[in-house]
């Protein structure tokens, strides 16, 4: 029975120390590889997070490998105490500097980050890149200076709603996905010409612009007002605030050849600090 035990302790160690030394072998190579390449962590609280389990995962494995006298453990234990406090004391630091805003995708396969200069007010958006990794791609347009919050419409369509220093509702859309199996870029607007009808919603396209109509209410946005973002979803915007956001669901088909029917949904999202869910809406034909 002993033995037993001590052979799991001994595997047991094993495992944290491996732990420990691969953590280890990830921040050496994450410091090489930053300047070179000009990526950074998905989150910046990563590099500390990471560095505190490193050490208690090789704390830990040591203690149970080795046979240690109570004077080193409690010299051990003690620095490594330290060093934890160090990191905690860094990671707060590192989080007043940069606000991280960070949502996974419902299916774990996409991140959406964003980091803000709590100083300057500057927020950038991060595209991930080999997993954790990620490089600055778009600057926010406004500050984001008040709430926030973050909807998937899609697993690869990220809403992030914030209101800006100007006291304006603005919209930025992470985009991860492609409807033409990423062949070549395409117009968003152009790709949804026609009727599209949900419960209580309409959307259509006109000479002018795009018409929203919700519980009765119509309200016309010139093309000249409406950003695209990515291949995957535009904004429609009004006196220099967002106002709805229009996506591609995953059904959506985009075919090199126009001749064909359409095919799949599209998704419409209020930009409102309040609670708003996406409608659904199906292809109703042409103008």
């Amino acid at each position: 029975m002993k033995q037993n035990k001590a052979k799991w302790v001994k595997i047991t160690g094993g495992i944290l120390f491996v732990l420990a030394v691969g953590f280890f072998c990830l921040q050496i190579g994450y410091l090489l590889v930053q300047p070179r390449y000009q990526v950074e962590y998905i989150d910046n609280r990563i590099f500390y997070i990471i560095n505190i389990l490193s050490l208690i995962f090789l704390l830990f494995g040591l203690m149970f490998l080795l046979t240690w006298k109570k004077g080193w453990k409690i010299i051990v234990s003690s620095l490594a105490v330290i060093f934890i406090i160090i990191n905690g004391v860094l990671l707060y630091e590192s989080n007043q500097e940069t606000k991280n805003i960070t949502s996974i995708s419902p299916n774990f396969k996409h991140v959406l980050a964003i980091k803000q200069n709590t100083e300057t007010g500057e927020a950038m958006y991060y595209r991930s890149y080999y997993g954790i990794l990620s490089r600055p791609n778009d600057r926010l347009e406004l500050e984001i200076a008040g709430n926030y919050k973050i909807d998937w419409l899609a697993n690869d369509i990220a809403a992030f709603t914030y209101q800006a220093a100007d006291n304006t509702i603005q919209q930025f859309i992470g985009t991860y996905g492609d409807r033409k199996n990423g062949r070549s870029y395409y117009n968003v607007e152009a790709e949804i010409q026609g009727k599209w009808q949900g419960d209580n919603a309409r959307v259509e396209t006109e000479q002018l612009g795009i018409s929203i109509t919700v519980d009765g209410h119509t309200e016309l946005f010139e093309w000249n007002n409406i950003e695209q973002f990515g291949t995957l979803a535009i904004v429609l915007k009004k006196n220099n605030e967002a106002v709805w956001t229009i996506g591609l669901n995953e059904n959506f088909k985009i075919y090199s050849d126009a001749a064909k029917p359409t095919v799949g949904n599209i998704t419409l999202y209020k930009a409102t600090m309040e609670e708003s869910q996406p409608l659904v809406l199906d292809y109703e034909g042409e103008q």
